[in-house]
């Protein structure tokens, strides 16, 4: 585990600072909007686009990885995507602040999937779920620091976009002077919706409605806040605490999902968040304390709908058709995720700020007898049946092999070696020495990298590394032998010589009596 933290610890800040800045940007835009008066349904649209560009960035993202590669890649999204940032003050137009809401949409996507490539080159079976821990550990700390900055922001000034686009450039920081070499990426295979909700109806329904709620709560929740008397300070306290119980309430429920029915359990939450969603309807004018309970205990519970959701799929789907199943619910929820800031929105300017959660309620509940008729036609599977539950964090791309579910068949597959030189990966070891670097490091070597990339050097297989270390290893073992044995070859020679050839006048007999008398006053110790 040390040397997992050690070795990725550029990836974690990356990770950290790149969720943060968007987490920062996403509330403060709420609360922005709604200081100036935007109508809800315009906030809506804008809230919306980010969705909108997230989802066609998750579709070309791999592409674009592979033909650029992952250092120029993530230079360039988290530098447009902190252009985006501190481009809102140039223009007060809602359509513009949309464009740049999709342009951040498409970048966050990008960057996402970037890190968690280079994540899954290094999960193996034993390590892969301390890795998705501390995954999920990083992103929801840094979600829940950058929700209490936004208490500490200004209301209507550019100083909040400057700081979230600094947040963004500095990301670039740490991969760009990290040592890591591109892993290996390839196109996950694809499963479509139908097919889907024939093999798992009640996972993908609840995919979807996952995506509604959580979109309209991350999106509209700090505009409510704000037309509800709440102050700057108060909507990033709620922020904060909401983002808390989802990390916190993740663990019990997977323990308590791999001792019940999951369908059971589902209808459990989903009643939950129906009254819990009543609750933040009725609560409007009560102690701010009362309301940000109910508001962190909601966006909890709608956090575990989604990942019983991928539990719910997973129990049902074969192992060799999971990859693709994660691809279609991501799909379903991606869906979800742009409806629900729209119809959030329409509902609080149609009516009132609070009647958002009154859909969230019907949502919920409509989900709920849902899920009790497919239990009627589809008995739940025991508990001894069921797939291990984990926890997913639906807004980001989790790749297949950085999930803990997934195993591979492989008996040499990627490691911290394929991404990392060897001896940098040894001398983050335990018992490692410095080692300097070998080989000619001018201009023209082979070893010569720019910002983590080998120029002139094609793209290597996973294992390249590992082969050219043992090659140079073999080298130096070989080096070693002959230069030991070297001197002792040539004194051989040169005593055979001497003995094949004695010099004029003497007889091979004499020089062998001259050489056991020098032997012998050698072995001599002086007195």
């Amino acid at each position: 585990m040390r040397l997992i933290v050690i070795s990725l610890a550029a990836l974690f800040i990356s990770l950290m600072l790149v969720i943060g800045g968007n987490a920062y940007l996403l509330t403060y835009l709420g609360i922005r909007l709604g200081a100036e008066g935007v109508p809800p349904t315009q906030v809506g649209f804008v809230m919306v686009a980010y969705a909108i560009g997230f989802a066609i960035g998750s579709h070309y993202a791999t592409n674009m990885v592979a033909k650029v590669g992952h250092i120029r890649t993530f230079a360039a999204m988290a530098s447009l995507t902190a252009m985006a940032s501190i481009s809102y003050p140039l223009l007060d137009s809602v359509y513009f602040w949309a464009l740049l809401r999709f342009v951040g949409g498409i970048t966050a996507a990008a960057l996402y999937v970037i890190i968690e490539s280079w994540f899954s080159a290094v999960a193996t079976n034993n390590n892969r779920g301390t890795l998705f821990a501390l995954y999920q550990i990083a992103a929801y700390g840094s979600s829940t620091l950058a929700q209490l900055t936004v208490g500490h922001s200004e209301p209507l000034g550019s100083v909040p976009f400057t700081g979230a686009a600094l947040v963004l450039l500095a990301a670039i920081i740490p991969l760009s002077l990290s040592r890591m070499q591109s892993p290996h990426m390839e196109p996950g295979p694809k499963m479509s919706l139908l097919t889907l909700y024939r093999e798992a109806p009640l996972g993908l329904t609840s995919a979807f409605v996952g995506g509604i709620l959580l979109g309209a709560f991350y999106s509209m929740v700090p505009l409510f806040g704000s037309l509800t008397n709440m102050s700057i300070a108060e909507v990033s306290k709620l922020m904060t605490a909401s983002v808390l119980m989802a990390l916190i309430l993740a663990w019990p429920l997977g323990w308590v999902c791999d001792r019940l029915q999951r369908s059971q359990v589902m209808l459990v939450i989903t009643l939950t968040g129906t009254f819990l969603s009543i609750g933040m309807v009725v609560s409007v004018d009560q102690a701010f304390i009362l309301r940000l309970a109910l508001s962190a205990l909601l966006l909890g519970t709608l956090s575990m709908v989604y990942s019983l959701a991928v539990a719910l799929t997973n129990d049902r789907i074969d192992s060799s058709a999971r990859v693709a199943a994660s691809s279609a619910l991501m799909l379903s929820y991606g869906v979800g995720s742009i409806i629900g800031p729209v119809a959030g929105s329409m509902l609080m300017e149609a009516f009132q700020p609070q009647s958002m959660f009154l859909g969230f309620a019907a949502l919920l509940l409509g989900l709920t007898i849902y899920a009790r008729h497919r239990q009627k036609l589809m008995p739940p599977l025991p508990v001894t049946a069921q797939e291990h539950y984990v926890a997913t964090m639906p807004e980001t791309q989790i790749s297949k092999e950085f999930d803990p579910r997934y195993e591979t068949e492989e008996e040499n597959g990627p490691t911290i070696e394929d991404i990392f030189p060897d001896e940098w990966v040894q001398a983050w070891g335990d018992d490692a020495k410095e080692k300097e670097p070998d080989g000619d490091l001018s201009a023209a070597g082979e070893e010569i990298e720019v910002g983590g990339e080998m120029i002139g050097m094609e793209e290597h297989e996973p294992g390249y590394w590992e082969e050219k270390h043992k090659a140079k290893e073999q080298a130096s073992v070989t080096d070693t032998d002959g230069a030991a044995e070297t001197p002792a070859a040539e004194e051989v020679t040169a005593a055979e010589a001497d003995k094949q050839s004695p010099t004029p006048g003497e007889t091979t007999e004499s020089r062998a009596d001259d050489t056991d008398a020098e032997s012998s006053s050698k072995d001599k110790k002086p007195d």
